[in-house]
């Protein structure tokens, strides 16, 4: 959010019920110099705690409490989400991958990370289970066009659109040559609950190592 001079803010959204009432409202919380303040928005009513957070944001955004934070000049990104994303990105133990890990662990199963199933084909699996032959993708919502989640960029489109097709090709293809070895793919999106994705891993890793 703006607080004048060039000076921005990483505001939230807080909701607080007032059980007298049963009304929801809506605040924006945000920081300075150490200390947190925050600004009446709306209140809501929707169905869920998704639904009351989206509009409390619309309503903060039509009342420009909110705004976009500029992008540096040299920037490719379409807006700071999508910049945040792209440099958090990280090659291997992003924070996916290291919850998914410790959820397989919990369940008493073992495994390799980040080696190549096939040694002659170039692709790294995040987490591989070597005797029941399967290789595990976690996979970024960004980067390899989550269906529920990506977004096209709207700066330089063209260029990140042909990224994101490139890595989804590239993914296919992974997968069609580690079947076709007697591999079993498991993809995991970032947003995936991690206990729903390791249950699944496990389901079919035991039904492999019979």
């Amino acid at each position: 959010m703006p607080l004048g001079e060039g000076r921005y803010a990483r505001a939230s959204i807080l909701l607080r019920l007032y059980r007298r009432t049963r009304r929801i409202r809506a605040y924006l919380r945000w920081s300075v110099s150490g200390n947190t303040e925050e600004r009446y928005v709306c209140d809501v009513d929707g169905p869920t705690r998704a639904a009351n957070l989206a509009a409390a944001w619309s309503e903060a955004r039509e009342a420009g409490m909110v705004v976009d934070e500029p992008l540096p000049e040299n920037s490719s990104a379409s807006s700071m989400s999508v910049r945040a994303v792209m440099t958090a990105n990280k090659g291997k133990d992003t924070k996916p991958e290291l919850l998914l890990r410790s959820a397989l662990h919990r369940r008493g199963l073992r495994y390799r990370v980040g080696i190549r199933p096939l040694p002659n084909l170039r692709r790294t699996a995040d987490v591989v289970f070597p005797k029941a032959k399967v290789a595990v993708f976690v996979d970024g919502c960004f980067w390899h066009g989550c269906p529920q989640h990506y977004r096209p960029a709207k700066k330089q489109g063209q260029k990140w659109q042909e990224k994101i097709q490139a890595n989804r090709e590239r993914d296919a293809t992974t997968n069609i040559a580690l079947k076709e070895a007697g591999w079993a793919v498991v993809r995991v999106w970032e947003h995936e609950e991690v206990d729903d994705a390791a249950e699944r891993i496990e389901d079919i890793v035991s039904a492999l190592s019979r």
